[in-house]
C-alpha cells in the first residue's frame, strides 16, 4: 500500500493535469464558438498535433540540447551497476545510460515510456558527488521514469504553446471585430494560467521523485547532501552555459537558474559548514524551524523546482 505522502503527491499531480486540460478544452470551445475566427476542428487538430509532436520529438530535442552520448557498460561499469541495481529495485527495465558534455553538475531522465527510459549525468556531476550521493541522485531520476512523469511534463508543456499560438494568431489576424480581441485576451489568460500549472506539476514531480529515491533504499541525507552541492555549484556556473541548457532545466535535479537566490537560505542546513549534509545534520533539521526569504518564496512560485530548503526539510522527515 502506498504511503499517505505518495498518495497526496499523486493526487496533486493528477488534479493539476486535469485542470490544465480543462483549460485548453475551454479555450478551444470558445474559439470554435466564435466562428468569425477559426473553428473548433482546426484548433482541436492543432492541440493534438502539438502534443503528439512534443511527445515524439521531445527525447531527440533533449539529446541534442544536452549533447548526450550513451555509454556502454565497459566505459562506465560503476555507473551502469548503480543504474541496474536501482532499476531492479524499482521493477522497471534498465534505462539507457548516458553522459552529457556539459560542465554544470546535474542529472536528468527522459523518454516516452518506462521501456524507453534514458538516464544521463553531466560531466560536471561525476566530479563533485561521492558514490552514495550519486546513487541517490540516480534513484531520483529513475523514480521519474518509474512514475512516467517525463512523458507527462513533455506533453503538458505543449499546452501553453497552444494558447500562445492562438494569442499570436489574433494579433496578426485581418479580422478586427470584437470576437477576435476577446479570443486573444482569453488565450493570453489561458497561457499565463497554464504556465503556472505546468510549473506546479513540475515542482510536485520533484518531491515525488525525492521520495522515490528514498523508497529505493537511498538514505535521505545522501540525496540532501547531493542537492546541497548541486545548488552551490549551479550558483557558480558560467551564465552562458546556463543559458544554453535553460530550455530543458525542468528535467534537471534542481533549478539551475534560481540557485543563486537560495544560497543564503541554504547556510542554515550545514551547521559545520563543511559543504555536505551529514545524517546527523539532517536529523537535527527535522526538529528545527527553517527560514525562507521572501524573494526565495516568490522565485519558487515561478520555478520548475521546489525551494531547496523545503526539499531538504522534507527529506529530514523521511529519516
Amino acid at each position: 500500500m502506498k504511503k499517505m505522502g505518495t498518495l497526496k503527491l499523486t493526487m496533486r499531480l493528477y488534479l493539476a493535469i486535469a485542470l490544465l486540460f480543462f483549460l485548453i478544452y475551454v479555450i478551444v470551445t470558445l474559439v470554435g464558438y466564435f466562428l468569425n475566427f477559426g473553428n473548433l476542428t482546426f484548433y482541436a487538430l492543432l492541440a493534438v498535433a502539438i502534443v503528439v509532436g512534443q511527445y515524439l520529438l521531445g527525447p531527440k530535442l533533449v539529446e541534442m540540447t544536452m549533447r548526450v552520448r550513451y555509454l556502454s557498460p565497459q566505459e562506465a561499469p560503476n555507473l551502469h551497476a548503480m543504474v541496474e541495481d536501482l532499476a531492479m529495485r524499482a521493477g522497471i527495465p534498465k534505462p539507457k545510460v548516458g553522459i552529457s558534455d556539459v560542465n554544470i553538475p546535474n542529472a536528468f531522465a527522459f523518454g516516452r515510456t518506462k521501456a524507453d527510459g534514458r538516464v544521463c549525468v553531466t560531466r560536471g556531476l561525476l566530479q563533485i558527488l561521492d558514490e552514495g550521493e550519486l546513487k541517490a541522485v540516480l534513484g531520483h531520476e529513475l523514480s521519474h521514469i518509474n512514475h512516467r512523469d517525463m512523458a507527462v511534463v513533455t506533453m503538458i508543456s505543449a499546452v501553453p504553446l497552444i494558447f500562445y499560438y492562438i494569442f499570436i494568431s489574433t494579433l496578426f489576424s485581418g479580422n478586427r471585430n470584437d470576437n477576435t480581441g476577446l479570443i486573444g485576451l482569453v488565450a493570453l489568460v489561458g497561457y499565463m494560467l497554464s504556465q503556472l500549472i505546468v510549473l506546479f506539476v513540475s515542482r510536485v514531480r520533484e518531491y515525488y521523485a525525492d521520495q522515490g529515491s528514498v523508497e529505493l533504499g537511498n538514505p535521505p541525507h545522501e540525496l540532501a547532501s547531493a542537492l546541497y552541492k548541486l545548488t552551490y555549484t549551479s550558483a557558480q556556473a558560467d551564465e552562458r552555459e546556463v543559458k544554453e541548457v535553460e530550455g530543458v532545466k525542468a528535467f534537471f535535479v534542481n533549478d539551475i537558474s534560481s540557485a543563486g537566490n537560495v544560497i543564503n537560505d541554504l547556510q542554515q542546513l550545514d551547521s559545520d559548514m563543511n559543504g555536505t549534509i551529514s545524517e546527523e545534520e539532517l536529523g537535527e533539521l527535522r526538529y528545527k524551524q527553517t527560514k525562507i526569504g521572501t524573494g526565495s518564496q516568490i522565485m519558487e512560485f515561478l520555478s520548475t523546482h521546489p525551494n531547496m530548503v523545503k526539499r531538504v526539510k522534507r527529506l529530514s522527515e523521511m529519516g
